[in-house]
């Protein structure tokens, strides 16, 4: 199984499907239509039931049942990488880990100092890139885990289970994951995104999330004469960014249960700028509270240029909730995979997501959808990587989690 799951994930991992926040279309990209026609294909051949692809590029497929009377589950990854690093031409690198440092053939160090938990896959094969792109293991790892699984039950018959649905989504790294997902088309009583971390991670709480973009028109004039009459954009972008993280609350000084503001990009130009930043909380009251201090700093700009030709004004959009109030409805979910976690012998680590998942926004379309392990670290970053054996376990689990629950009524 282990030479099948390589295999496989370093196929995809070569497929650029990078998804892109602006072209307003879905998927965002070509590419990730294409990926998505090889994967149904994949599925077709080895048997799957219902391998469709939408005119949205879900790839959707069955397992068929073989045993009945038990509930119909779901596995469900997403297609596309990350828009911030390249995913372009990507160039896998296989590393025999016996400690220290992972380098690459292009000496592209991923320190054992500023990644710790590298100590736990010594003897592992790991899985990163040559540090000129993203890997790509979030969440083609999942792909493969779930596609390999899927191609052993097809081939263990003996293997009793019910129902199984996949599905592989685009543009979930720009929140657009779910956005034309069919719930009641996809028939399962519940669901597991693999999407998770570190090996054992299980997760069904995730930040509320909301994208603001912030405009900043000023007033251009010859520099020479700019005298109380030129009012720079890029000055009131950053006077705006400097009040927003006066406390310091940024991705890079928070952790746990933490939310932050993060800018993503900055734009512009004397006349015109624009920002482009992101919200993250657990807490539904902060999430609100943030959402209404962005609102605050626009308005006292605004307030302080009146009388001038200067705007200041901002459109938010929320993108997903924290899912935990929907899982907790179905506390049967999260104990099944935790029971098969514990049957193969991993120890299960309840987690937050400090991310978001299309299992939180399924989970508030009825689907419930908690996220489990696929197997990767340092997502969107040159410094990906992913143990093989920890894809390997996440694919039994898949297999393990399908097989108890033929036995649920």
């Amino acid at each position: 199984m282990k030479h099948a799951i390589l295999n496989r994930f370093l196929t995809y991992v070569k497929s650029d499907t990078q998804s892109s926040e602006d072209t307003h279309t879905t998927p965002s990209t070509s590419t990730q239509g294409y990926f998505a026609e090889m994967l149904a294909d994949e599925l077709s051949n080895i048997g799957l039931e219902d391998v469709h692809v939408s005119r949205y590029s879900y790839v959707t497929a069955t397992i068929p049942a073989n045993v009945e009377g038990v509930p119909t589950i779901g596995f469900i990854s997403h297609m596309d990488t990350g828009p911030e690093v390249s995913g372009k031409n990507v160039n896998p690198q296989i590393i025999e880990y016996k400690g220290n440092n992972l380098v690459t053939e292009s000496d592209f160090v991923i320190s054992l100092k500023d990644n710790p938990e590298l100590k736990n896959y010594e003897g592992n094969t790991i899985i990163t890139s040559d540090g000129e792109t993203l890997l790509g293991a979030d969440d083609k790892a999942g792909i493969a885990e779930i596609i390999s699984a899927a191609e052993y039950l097809m081939s263990h018959p003996e293997i009793k289970h019910g129902k199984i649905r996949l599905a592989f989504t685009p543009d979930e790294e720009i929140g657009e994951g779910a956005d034309h997902f069919n719930v009641e088309k996809f028939g399962a009583d519940f669901a597991y995104t693999m999407d998770g971390g570190a090996l054992g991670e299980i997760e069904y709480e995730n930040f509320n999330a909301a994208a603001a973009n912030i405009f900043f028109e000023g007033v251009n004039i010859h520099p020479g004469y700019a005298k109380d009459r030129m009012i720079n954009a890029i000055v009131l972008a950053n006077q705006f960014i400097s009040t927003l993280i006066a406390n310091g609350e940024t991705p890079d000084n928070s952790e746990g249960y933490e939310g932050f503001f993060h800018i993503t990009s900055f734009n512009g130009s004397v006349e015109k700028t624009e920002i482009h930043l992101i919200i993250r909380d657990f807490d539904a009251n902060k999430f609100q509270q943030r959402k209404a201090a962005i609102e605050m700093i626009v308005r006292a700009m605004s307030d302080e240029y009146e009388g001038t030709n200067a705007r200041i004004w901002a459109s938010i959009n929320d993108q997903y909730l924290n899912m935990r109030s929907k899982i907790e409805e179905h506390p049967e979910v999260v104990k099944l995979a935790i029971d098969s976690m514990e049957e193969l012998g991993i120890v299960p680590k309840v987690v937050p997501i400090r991310g978001g998942t299309d299992g939180a926004r399924l989970s508030f379309m009825g689907l419930p959808c908690p996220n489990i392990f696929a197997g990767g670290h340092n997502f969107h970053s040159r410094s990906e990587y992913v143990p093989l054996e920890s894809m390997e376990k996440a694919t039994e689990l898949i297999i393990t989690i399908c097989k108890n629950a033929a036995k649920m009524k």
